[in-house]
């Protein structure tokens, strides 16, 4: 089947994780990405370990984030490797960047000098703080992004308890979700250069994407004037809504309507539970937490999670075990929507990965490439996205442009 993005090309010159994931997620529906990387070691998050890929130097994170690419080294701090770029640039669609504001136009590589070469470029920006105020010029990193915006505030223990204190998401979500939302954008603009035929620039920031995230706890403040609390693993809001453990491993359970209770308090042996006016309403259960959770620890650590999963499970109760890598990689809902993909590598080998969320009947991702050599497209990229001859390409090499 054709990708969606077939025949587009985007030229990304990311690296480490945001930008990176944005341009998987393009080439996954398709699009030829060029990854543009620094001559020599290339992206940085090829050496963030370990783990590496055994026999290899490429570490176990970087293989997540850069399938579907073919990487291309260019010196574009070179004015003969910034011509070369802007040569690919005038057959592109898509241009990556992540670098501080102002970088790429010291080397006349900036939206403005890019657009006179070709109006229908999308050129796609993606920082820490974002193309202007006071932060601008700022580093940006998940863990700030996270800190800033609140996010740590309301993750961990409540001061006070057992290791209490802010704490970060375990996963660079400020990250992550940023590529999510570079990529939303790029195929708005792909929209819009549809309907009118002009490309346009993106400002896409880990800030704002996470400040986005944080919906309850800001709109607490924001219409109520209070602070959200940080609960831990319960909810400050839905009760029972967090982890319990059995009498041989710990599991999760959700509730966050009247309905789900009565079928729950009946799962567990326990009707009159709903009928209790301490437990009948949600308000009720928040107010009363303790009482409830009591009752609920203490009877759920007589039979082992399997049991009280499947019980559950029965009355349509949410809840599920808390797995490692190694559980969920042994699920067999896992092994059937294939979640787990192996791909090539280029010390010829195989990796295994996660395949694409995106699930779409007609045009579904497909890996075509797997894990690229830094620079070892070089020949191909320019020869297809900058219409360079062999000669040129030699000279260019010669010359330690690429």
């Amino acid at each position: 089947m054709a990708g969606a993005l077939d025949g587009l090309r985007v030229i990304d010159l990311t690296r480490v994780v945001a930008g990176p994931l944005c341009g998987q997620m393009l080439g996954d529906l398709g699009a030829e990405v060029a990854k543009v990387e620094r001559r020599g070691d290339g992206d940085d998050l090829r050496a963030l370990g370990p783990p590496f890929v055994p026999g290899t130097d490429d570490s176990a994170y970087f293989v997540t984030l850069n399938r579907n690419k073919r990487s291309v080294s260019v010196d574009f701090a070179k004015p003969e490797g910034a011509a070369i770029l802007k040569r690919m640039v005038a057959n592109a669609d898509i241009l990556l960047e992540n670098f501080r504001p102002g970088t790429l136009t010291r080397y006349g590589l900036g939206y403005e000098d890019l657009r006179a070469i070709n109006p229908r470029l999308i050129y796609c920006s993606v920082t820490g703080f974002g193309q202007t105020g006071p932060y601008a010029g700022r580093s940006g990193y998940d863990f700030v992004a996270q800190a800033m915006t609140g996010l740590m505030e309301v993750t961990g223990e409540a001061d006070g308890s057992p290791g209490g204190g802010p704490q970060r998401v375990g996963v660079p979500v400020a990250d992550m979700f940023t590529g999510f939302a570079a990529t939303v954008s790029i195929l708005a603009a792909l929209r819009h250069r549809d309907a009118t035929g002009d490309g346009q620039s993106i400002d896409v920031n880990l800030f704002e994407t996470m400040a986005s995230l944080m919906q309850a706890p800001m709109s607490s403040w924001l219409n109520a004037g209070k602070l959200f609390p940080r609960s831990g693993n319960d909810s400050p809001v839905a009760v029972p809504y967090g982890v319990f453990e059995g009498s041989d491993a710990k599991f999760v359970i959700g509730v966050l309507n009247d309905r789900e209770f009565v079928r729950l308090a009946a799962a567990l042996g326990h009707p009159e539970w709903s009928e209790d006016p301490r437990f009948k309403r949600a308000r009720d259960r928040a107010e009363h937490r303790a009482a409830l959770l009591d009752r609920m620890r203490t009877l759920l650590r007589t039979r082992p999670r399997a049991e009280w999963l499947a019980k559950l499970e029965d009355a349509k109760i949410t809840s599920g075990p808390i797995n490692t890598a190694q559980d969920f990689e042994t699920d067999p809902h896992v092994a059937a929507r294939g979640t787990i993909v192996e791909i090539p590598h280029h010390a010829g080998r195989t990796v295994r990965v996660l395949a694409s969320p995106l699930n779409l009947s007609e045009t579904p991702p497909a890996y075509r490439h797997g894990i690229p050599a830094p620079g070892g497209d070089t020949d191909a990229i320019l020869a297809e996205f900058a219409g360079m001859t062999a000669q040129e390409i030699s000279e260019a090499r010669v010359a330690g442009v690429v």
